[in-house]
């Protein structure tokens, strides 16, 4: 048998958990640690060595699709951006708690419009 779970009585070999990367040698008989969820593969080392080169060889021959879907993700999250801005400003109300002002906010055209009218020409001195 090649799977295993943890607590079950197993015979000699090494038992790989590839969750963890833990390995388990047993030399005569014995229980397999961890929790009901952790799972055992049987392997011996060389096992192992072997299919690295085989993991290396699905990785280089999926990385140009994985590529793929990462450039239709940004594209999608942008077009989906574009689209709820409107929405997320109209239910906005302007206080982004990471922002700080400490040389004072930016005035936009119409708070210095506003600014400029209410100073009064008998304010200046001579």
């Amino acid at each position: 048998m090649f799977k295993h779970n943890a607590g079950t009585k197993v015979g000699k070999g090494t038992y790989w958990n590839f969750s963890s990367g833990e390995r388990i040698d047993i030399s005569t008989e014995g229980v397999l640690p961890g929790g009901r969820d952790d799972v055992y593969y049987r392997l011996p080392a060389t096992g192992i060595v072997a299919l690295g080169p085989v993991l290396g060889l699905l990785y280089a021959a999926f990385l140009p699709f994985i590529g793929i879907a990462m450039l239709v993700k940004v594209i999608f999250q942008k077009v989906a951006s574009a689209v709820m801005a409107p929405t997320q400003k109209a239910a906005s109300f302007g206080w982004r708690p990471s922002e700080s002002y400490l040389a004072g906010k930016k005035k936009g055209p119409e708070e210095a419009k506003k600014e400029e009218g209410a100073e009064s020409p008998g304010n200046k001195e001579d």
